[in-house]
């Protein structure tokens, strides 16, 4: 894949994320892909931050959907190579303070296959 191709999967990403639409986020990733967040370690201590695999993947967004029904990314910068996608945005939630966040995408044969956020 190219910076620029890994860039295309990043945009779809965002439209999905925010548009809470489940389906098209995961069409994104490996059947086996890892993610980790801080938000996962504090919510789900078991964990450690990290979950494993679309089913896992699906059970922690399909809550964030649920539970922070205003939850919505800006981006503010994405940067790719050939093999990941570094990007920051704001996550902003109603009646809360933005958050800056920042995430890598590792990208293998098109799909997702880790993802690691990083915020205070």
């Amino acid at each position: 894949m190219t910076g620029q191709q890994n860039l295309s999967i990043a945009h779809k990403w965002f439209e999905a994320f925010n548009h809470h639409n489940l389906e098209q986020l995961l069409s994104l990733y490996d059947d086996d892909a890892e993610h980790f967040s801080p938000k996962l370690k504090i919510k789900k201590p078991e964990t450690n931050g990290f979950v494993k695999g679309k089913l896992a993947l699906q059970a922690w967004w399909h809550d964030a959907f649920e539970t922070i029904p205003t939850l919505q990314y800006v981006v503010t910068s994405l940067t790719a190579d050939d093999n990941r996608v570094f990007m920051e945005y704001v996550r902003k939630v109603e009646n809360e303070a933005d958050l800056l966040v920042a995430e890598v995408l590792e990208i293998k044969d098109g799909k997702i296959v880790f993802s690691r956020v990083y915020h205070g």
